[in-house]
């Protein structure tokens, strides 16, 4: 063809005969992407215009996706979600400096017995939080939310403020139960708070991606602040950190004017309950994400339980 531009139909199926290259097809490209080239190597004007199209798809798909998160930063506006989001984030922040100075004071009061300690007392933790969660959120149905939030970071202040004060294991025990106890009223309030505050269903649901995106950020940055923060001050001060988290939240959730609860009639005991568990099992995909959850625990368990022994025992960084 000398340089003119090829007529071959730009997908295979166009006309016999005419496939993508053995370049391309090497490249892993789907026959009738390119055209047959022209005689100097350059795809045709038909495979640059397919090109192009499949480029600006991609952008539009990308551009679609930014869009939809910049809409669910948008309910930050919210003058009440955005500071009690901002109360969820910092009562976060002050759980994952609790559990990292809860490592180090189980190995100053148990030595090489320390992940056995930890161990049992994050067992313990998760007793708590799962089988009083749904007790605590049935039984305290009919109590204000501002109380029930502010007292559970009250408690867990307190808590958190006690814990480099003991010298036995069995202490951790009981106060970790007691902060986890605070901790299971607290979450079912919060989430249920949110549902009064939001009440369009589009930002609900982005409410509770967020909260859920802010999950998943604490268990990144948490340890890392906490790195840093060991480098300058013992692991005591962590506990004072976890202290003005918790007051923090407190002080936020008191500022705000929360809505009045709908009026709407109130299930019997044993429905509220056991009807959220039922749901949950019910659900065959919930049933999936906890078995997958169940899996990423059992490798994070390893890591929260043995790193404290490994480090300040077998290395010998005994000092932060």
């Amino acid at each position: 063809t000398g340089g003119r531009l090829s007529s071959t139909p730009a997908f295979a199926g166009a006309s016999s005969g005419h496939v993508a290259t053995d370049k391309a097809r090497a490249a892993g490209c789907p026959y009738g992407i390119w055209s047959r080239p022209t005689a100097d190597g350059r795809p045709t004007r038909q495979g640059q215009g397919i090109a192009i199209t499949l480029i600006l798809a991609l952008s539009a798909r990308y551009r679609a996706k930014f869009e939809e998160e910049i809409n669910m930063l948008r309910i930050l506006r919210h003058p009440v979600f955005v500071r009690l989001f901002a109360a969820q984030v910092v009562a976060l922040l002050g759980t994952g400096l609790l559990t990292v100075a809860l490592a180090l004071l189980a190995y100053d009061l148990a030595g090489d017995r320390a992940g056995t300690v930890l161990g049992t007392a994050l067992t313990l933790k998760m007793v708590a939080y799962v089988g009083l969660s749904p007790v605590l959120a049935a039984a305290l149905a009919h109590v204000p939310r501002k109380v029930v939030l502010v007292g559970a970071d009250l408690i867990r202040a307190g808590v958190a403020l006690a814990l480099p004060l003991i010298d036995s294991v069995w202490q951790i025990y009981a106060l970790i139960f007691l902060l986890q106890t605070a901790s299971a009223s607290f979450t079912p309030a919060f989430q249920a708070t949110i549902p009064d505050v939001l009440t369009e269903e589009e930002d609900y649901t982005n409410a509770l991606s967020l909260s859920r995106l802010a999950y998943d950020l604490e268990n990144l940055l948490s340890p890392t602040i906490a790195g840093l923060l060991l480098l300058v001050v013992s692991y005591s001060m962590l506990f004072v950190g976890t202290v003005a988290g918790f007051v923090l939240s407190a002080l936020l959730i008191v500022s705000l004017r929360l809505p009045e609860r709908a009026g709407v009639r109130q299930r019997p005991f044993r429905q509220r309950l056991t009807r959220g568990v039922f749901i949950y099992l019910a659900t065959p995909r919930l049933r999936g994400l906890l078995a997958l959850n169940m899996a990423v625990a059992s490798v994070i368990a390893f890591v929260l339980v043995d790193t404290v022994v490994l480090v300040r025992g077998r290395f010998g960084a005994a000092g932060r």
